[in-house]
């Protein structure tokens, strides 16, 4: 023996008797004999080149036993396309919980599918038909033994052709147009080579006001081609080159297609509600990283009159982003003036398109329920936002509700953000419309979250997830409950950020980072029992005293101030942009700033029960005693109150205010509250009057015929405080005349 092997070779002979019982019991027990039987029939076995049922039957005969157990891990996302189905029908049956439902299982093969169902949805009490089809007789001999043990007597096994498949129920002479309520296709599109029949075939038979169709396969996609193929497919459909040939030559072998083709007509024939697009991270998850996608969508005749009245006609652009390229930031400030045409009341009129280029019919995303978000086309400016910016919105809606004397006859405009302003007018008045806009498409996926939370969760689940930040179960509640609410570019979102509210949301996005670095300089500072003592403090003299002895100290030394006058961190952590950040700096320097804003804060407003801005940048979560108006019990309730009527208002858009103004019709609006907006930009000449704490475009506002009047202007670090955030200069009202 070699000296150097010597080492690599002296195993203690009880490790060697180990492993070889080990491997005795792995042979004896048969627990490999599943993925032996798997690996030949899959990958060894020729298969031959007889006619497509003579394929199947000669490759799964030797396997139907173990198919269920050796694909489990392969075919991923069966599990998440049931959930999503079972949620989108009991949506539907909402509205008609009478009507008859049939389901229809393309390429069943064992019933797995059927069985997963049942747990999401009861098969006896919810379908009055179920049919499983297959060409495979060795399948479905396990499907017929599998719904028989389990007396799941409305189901039907058939073996027929897919493209030609018949129900039993189909009477001779009889049109069995529309007469289906649910198909689904698993891992079986890709395996039918006449799949245009199929598809056609099911969109004739499929209710065309509320019939839905689910698909979960592999694929393969290369760049797409246009912008409507992008709106559809959606996030992180395209795959690298090596991937997609790799991939399309492999399944090829077992007469597998993942070419385009497939997917392309489906999106083409039916109309996208739900679309994602993952990885399978197969035995080896950094090597073999096998495309799958999940699909849900419906007949392009499903309810058309509602879908084109509320994507082309209620107000803003036909599909977000059409619009010209928006001009330069200044320029774009200097214009929004103008398009801002508030009128009174009477005069309202929602309607008028952006522009006057249609966009192709199948580049819409349908809506099953309610329609708050506007389509929209992803453009490179959106690039740009990797994720939300503001998890939580720091302006004051208590002051704005002091002066805008909002009622139900009112539309709005006002900045997405995190959408608790636009939430606390719904509750407060209820407006008829509200215009939320926001170029950062994230933020328009947050405000549809908690527009979906509150239509369908109950209190509980809601508080938990955006009141405490994190949910247990979010990705269930994501999948059954809230999906059928959510536009498809916002679940795919969701379905990739699940993990958001696993510890806590509010240190998530931008602003998060924000929080968790006041996190780490409190507890180096060694006061984070004084912060729960300031949260917890009944008086406002123990607050400021904890305040000034404890915390102020800590806030404004010259460490902090020197990172807070930091430009990459003021916006990438606090999101004040370059030009609001240099307008801050020239009334004075950081540390006036905090000074002038917390010291008068502490004396005027007990973070226990009425800031809850600071509270939750303190703690990370509200409380339900210190929380926004749509947190609040009270605040669910209303906004809930039948069937969400309120929510109804809500118009969410992803483009520039500017472009949005556009396609409003003129005196649409009655009132706008564009928060900190023009702060962004820098001034547009150089006449008008820079006087401390007067913006330099309120000018352009009177110059276009509205009478500028200032609401409060902050005082300095004596106070008192302009509002519960006090981080503003000034407030400013502009009123047409």
């Amino acid at each position: 023996m070699l000296p150097f092997l010597a080492p690599a070779l002296a195993v203690p002979p009880p490790a060697l008797f180990l492993a070889a019982c080990l491997a005795f019991y792995v042979l004896r027990s048969g627990v490999l004999r599943p993925y032996l039987k798997f690996i030949w029939h899959c990958f060894l076995r020729p298969i031959g080149a007889a006619d497509q049922k003579a394929r199947l039957e000669k490759f799964y005969r030797g396997q139907a036993d173990v198919y269920d157990a050796t694909r489990d891990k392969l075919l991923r996302g069966r599990n998440t396309m049931l959930s999503l189905s079972a949620a989108h029908l009991n949506s539907i049956r909402a509205a008609d919980p009478g009507k008859r439902l049939v389901w229809i299982d393309i390429g069943g093969g064992t019933g797995h599918n059927i069985e997963l169902m049942n747990k999401h949805m009861p098969i006896l009490e919810s379908f009055d038909a179920v049919y499983l089809i297959d060409l495979c007789e060795p399948l479905l001999d396990i499907a017929r033994k599998r719904f028989a043990q389990q007396g799941l007597t409305n189901v039907h096994v058939l073996c027929q052709d897919a493209s030609e498949f018949r129900l039993p129920e189909w009477t001779k002479g009889n049109d069995p147009k529309g007469s289906v309520g649910f198909v689904t296709l698993s891992y079986s599109l890709s395996m039918i080579p006449s799949f245009y029949t199929v598809l056609d075939r099911i969109e004739h038979v499929l209710c065309p006001k509320d019939g839905l169709l689910s698909v979960v396969d592999f694929y393969t996609a290369g760049k797409q081609p246009s912008l409507h193929e992008k709106a559809i497919g959606g996030a992180s459909k395209e795959c690298g080159w090596l991937s997609r040939w790799f991939w399309q030559i492999w399944f090829d072998f077992d007469h597998v297609s993942l070419s385009p083709a497939r997917r392309s007509y489906l999106e083409y024939k039916f109309g996208t509600i739900k679309s994602f697009n993952g990885r399978n991270r197969f035995i080896l998850p950094f090597i073999v990283r096998i495309p799958y996608y999940i699909w849900l969508g419906v007949p392009r005749s499903c309810d058309v009159s509602r879908a084109c009245h509320a994507f082309e006609v209620e107000g803003g652009n036909l599909i977000g982003n059409c619009s010209p390229a928006p001009p330069k930031a200044a320029k774009e400030a200097e214009e929004l003036v103008p398009s801002l045409q508030l009128g009174p009341p009477a005069l309202q009129e929602e309607g008028g398109v952006a522009i006057d280029i249609t966009p192709p019919f199948s580049s819409f995303h349908y809506h099953l329920n309610k329609f708050w978000r506007l389509p929209y086309y992803e453009q490179p400016v959106h690039k740009e936002f990797r994720t939300f910016i503001y998890s939580f919105t720091w302006e004051d809606p208590f002051e704005d509700m002091r002066h805008l004397e909002l009622s139900s006859q009112d539309s709005m405009f006002v900045i997405t953000s995190a959408g608790d302003n636009a939430l606390h007018y719904a509750v407060a008045s209820s407006p008829q419309r509200i215009h939320c806009v926001d170029m950062n498409p994230c933020q328009g996926h947050l405000m549809e979250l908690k527009l979906a939370g509150i239509q369908c969760l109950d209190y509980d689940d809601f508080f938990a997830l955006f009141g405490k930040g994190r949910h247990a179960n979010f990705r269930a509640l994501l999948d059954s409950k809230l999906a059928p609410y959510l536009s498809s570019s916002a679940y795919q979102f969701w379905r990739i950020n699940a993990q958001s509210f696993s510890s806590s949301f509010y240190l998530r996005g931008y602003s998060g980072w924000a929080l968790r670095l006041a996190g780490f300089i409190f507890r180096v500072a060694g006061v984070s029992k004084d912060i729960q003592a300031l949260c917890n403090a009944d008086t406002l003299e123990q607050q400021s005293e904890i305040w000034r002895k404890k915390l102020r100290p800590v806030l404004l030394n010259p460490i902090v101030v020197a990172l807070l006058k930091n430009p990459v961190f003021c916006w990438n952590a606090l999101g004040v942009p370059l030009n609001q950040r240099k307008m801050l700096l020239d009334e004075g320097n950081i540390y006036e700033f905090i000074r002038d804003t917390l010291d008068p804060l502490v004396s005027t407003y007990l973070l226990k029960t009425g800031n809850y801005f600071y509270l939750l940048a303190l703690l990370g979560h509200y409380t339900p005693e210190s929380c926004p108006e749509y947190l609040t019990r009270s605040g669910f309730v209303a906004l809930k109150a039948n069937n969400g009527q309120a929510l109804d208002a809500f118009r969410l858009h992803t483009d520039s205010i500017v472009n949005v103004l556009r396609g409003l019709s003129d005196w649409s609006l009655t009132r706008a509250l564009i928060m900190d907006h023009l702060d962004w930009f820098a001034p547009g000449s150089s006449d008008i009057d820079e006087e401390p704490r007067k913006p330099w475009y309120n000018a352009n506002f009177e110059r276009r015929g509205f009478q500028v009047t200032a609401l409060g202007v902050r005082k300095g670090d004596k106070g008192p405080a302009l509002d519960r955030v006090n981080m503003y200069a000034s407030f400013w009202r502009a009123v047409k005349i």
